[in-house]
């Protein structure tokens, strides 16, 4: 029986927040550790609403589909319907561009933004056996990849795959393939980190822009739990993550092209700045162009983009844009 003193707005903070997310385990861990979060800081229950995306269902590999988007669309259609109150992003899904009527209220603390192999045998790269089969459905990852192992005298063959982490792993446990590489942070966040055999170093894979943060979105209207959210945003992440997207969204390549950038603290002699490291490839790793910038820890998010808009326009320079199979223009 409904109490009739109850105040309108009384309803709708009793009523649980809907949390969009995909369904794969990974995404389910994510939006869980958020959920989580969010009951704290908000006291109301928090449900996890589940959204099939374009992405997911899709067999085709990534770049043949476009990956600009497809794991976030529907979701952001969700929420612009009201039919979500909140969705958590890989953020190395979220296109670069704005998105008309939501607001990416808060960026987490990073989880480690590094590529994992995972191999056969307990192998690392540099002991991959000649000819071994490396699995990943990235044209970044395969462009370094590819780039390493010439680097070193080493004959692998990339070979693109799609699936959850499940499907990944299990074609290395079944024989198919020597090794697969995978995000670490991902790995971690579904509690599998120690079947990786070697945590690759940005020295010789850079990662995806934004890989290994989330991001947490809202209507731009629903101001008060945009508030609340932000509540969750770590502002160094932030920092970093929005120089790394404004070098490819200057670089106008989409998230499935050859791109890897890194921002990262460097202290010398506790002057602490932030340095931007940037690669494109053709993806069978015979042309890279990696360059880096370095400059004070930006104070706002206008600083962190120009920084990445500044080593963008060298890497350009360079040739970058020819190197670069999906552009979007």
């Amino acid at each position: 029986m409904s109490n009739p003193a109850q105040a309108p707005g009384d309803a709708a903070q009793a009523r649980p927040l809907r949390l969009g997310t995909r369904r794969s385990k990974l995404a389910m861990a994510q939006s869980g550790m958020v959920a989580e979060q969010v009951r704290a800081l908000t006291g109301r229950a928090v449900e996890l609403v589940e959204i099939t995306t374009f992405g997911d269902v899709s067999r085709e590999n990534l770049a043949q589909i476009g990956g600009t988007g497809v794991f976030v669309s529907a979701l952001r259609e969700a929420l612009l319907r009201g039919e979500i109150d909140f969705a958590v992003h890989s953020l190395k899904d979220l296109p670069t561009a704005p998105a008309e009527g939501l607001t990416l209220a808060a960026i987490p603390v990073r989880e480690d933004p590094r590529d994992a192999l995972v191999a056969r045998d307990g192998l690392t790269f540099e002991s991959l056996p000649p000819g071994a089969r490396v699995g990943t459905g990235s044209p970044r990852r395969m462009a370094q990849l590819n780039a390493w192992a010439r680097s070193h005298g080493l004959n692998v063959e990339t070979v693109p795959i799609r699936g959850n982490v499940d499907t990944r792993i299990g074609y290395v446990t079944s024989g198919k393939l020597d090794a697969v590489v995978l995000a670490a942070a991902g790995l971690n966040r579904i509690g599998r980190l120690a079947e990786a055999t070697e945590l690759i170093t940005a020295d010789a894979v850079l990662p995806a822009p934004g890989q290994g943060a989330l991001a947490v979105e809202c209507a731009a209207s629903n101001q008060e739990l945009a508030a609340q959210l932000a509540e969750l945003d770590d502002p160094f992440t932030r920092a970093a993550v929005t120089a790394e997207r404004s070098l490819l969204a200057a670089l106008e390549a989409g998230c499935s092209a050859p791109v890897g950038a890194l921002a990262d603290l460097v202290a010398d002699e506790q002057v602490t700045e932030l340095r931007l490291r940037g690669v494109v490839g053709t993806t069978d790793g015979t042309s890279l162009v990696q360059m880096s910038i370095t400059g004070p820890v930006p104070a706002s998010n206008d600083e962190a983009r120009a920084l990445g808009r500044e080593l963008a326009a060298e890497m350009l320079a360079k040739g970058a844009a020819g190197l670069m199979g999906e552009r979007e223009l």
